[in-house]
């Protein structure tokens, strides 16, 4: 059976479950005889999980089923929370050839780190059903860096696929190494050269002459500086190992709060990124480098990593809107190459939820929160797995999307020969 005929398969069964609908308001149902993933405890097959209007009321084995809830025989599939769609365009982005559909990075030509990529999210966009009714319920808005625009990318957005939309953390996208060379005045020494100043005009205004040539707006001193108080989350995008050793000399020195992003070298300095309690945001299928940054580039990062005690979650390389859909075939990947299983699931749910401050809605199932979940047809780290039920903020989402018609559409045809 070919991969299209068992995600057919796994699409009639979920309509043969009564799970293929259009999404309702906050759902009321048992599943049962699950094997659930909370990700706070191991799976146990036979597991029952109760959700009454929207929230999870219950988590465990023979549960009751109260009056005039649905109730739905997982026959030991698995439930997981919803899969983090990682550092995305989605909403952003609609056709990556196309620019006018892409609103996520910005060329004024000056450092603005208050530069807001939500303000341009369409919750409309083809892409957010798409990746919905494939089990990913919430990604992180990644602005970029383009030529002439800025190293330092401007604000990013955690945002659900259900009905909240954008939530309000915020978290500052900063673009290193050879790839932002021409940002910087043709040379990485330049890059951090530029970041310190920046932190002292935000730091320390007063600072800075009246003839002086300033970095940033009075809106971007203070969004950095906000981020410099708090501290916020701020995002390097960086490969080779020695900018890596230099973010973290940065980060000690001006006390930020940081991750990696990229990180294709980062397995080479393990240690010293677990001392420094920084987590790295990685694509487990880079393997051949692109670049001299990623020269030492291999399958096995994320298991290196972890070994060595770092904070790992998984996000394709590209933010382009069509990579998100890989991000349970990357976690597979890490595990062949020798992530543990279980850390190759958290990698795509509860750790980013984590790193990005929304770990009390996402990433994991827990009694008293809101229902965000879904049923698989079979392992959720497997490519011919496909959801049967996706609920997001409580809600059972449609299946349906411009693929499914699609598939639909062109498979009718080959059924009755009409097919050209």
């Amino acid at each position: 059976m070919t991969r299209f005929s068992r995600l057919l398969s796994a699409c009639a069964l979920g309509v043969m479950l009564g799970l293929v609908g259009t999404a309702s308001a906050a759902d009321s149902l048992l599943i049962r005889n699950a094997t659930v993933h909370t990700l706070t405890s191991e799976a146990q097959l036979g597991t029952d999980v109760l959700i009454r209007d929207g929230r999870i009321v219950e988590i465990g084995r023979g549960l009751a089923a109260p009056s005039g809830v649905r109730v739905i025989d997982a026959q030991g599939r698995p439930v997981t929370p919803g899969i983090f769609a990682g550092l995305s365009r989605i909403g952003v982005e609609e056709i990556g050839l196309e620019s006018t559909t892409g609103d996520h990075a910005q060329r004024l030509g000056q450092m603005r780190p208050e530069f807001d990529v939500s303000l341009a999210y369409n919750p409309a966009a083809m892409s957010v059903g798409v990746h919905r009714s494939n089990g990913l319920t919430f990604t992180v808005l990644t602005p970029g860096a383009a030529s002439g625009g800025s190293l330092v990318a401007g604000l990013g957005a955690p945002v659900s696929f259900g009905e909240s939309g954008i939530l309000p953390q915020r978290m500052l996208f900063v673009d290193l190494g050879g790839d932002a060379n021409d940002l910087s005045g043709g040379s990485r020494a330049a890059q951090f050269m530029l970041l310190r100043q920046a932190i002292v005009e935000a730091r320390a205004p007063n600072l800075v002459m009246v003839h002086d040539e300033r970095l940033l707006s009075p809106s971007g001193r203070q969004v950095l500086l906000d981020f410099l108080k708090n501290p916020g989350l701020i995002v390097f995008d960086v490969d080779r190992a020695a900018d890596i050793r230099n973010v973290i000399r940065l980060v000690r020195e001006e006390k930020l709060r940081a991750a990696i992003r990229g990180g294709s070298e980062a397995w080479r300095i393990a240690r010293e990124l677990a001392v420094a309690q920084i987590p790295v945001i990685l694509d487990p299928l880079v393997n051949l480098p692109d670049s001299f940054d990623d020269l030492g580039a291999t399958l096995e990062n994320a298991a290196r990593l972890r070994k060595a005690g770092v904070t790992v979650a998984i996000s394709m390389r590209g933010s382009e809107v069509d990579d998100a859909g890989k991000a349970r075939q990357a976690a597979g990947n890490a595990v062949a190459h020798g992530l543990p299983w279980a850390d190759g699931l958290a990698a795509i749910t509860r750790v980013p939820a984590e790193i990005f401050g929304i770990g009390d809605r996402f990433g994991s199932l827990a009694i008293g929160r809101t229902a965000d979940l879904v049923m698989w047809s079979g392992d959720p780290l497997e490519v011919s797995s496909a959801a049967l039920l996706v609920l997001t903020n409580g809600t059972v989402q449609s299946l349906d999307s411009r693929h499914s018609a699609l598939r639909d559409r062109y498979a009718e045809r080959v059924r009755t020969g009409t097919a050209r």
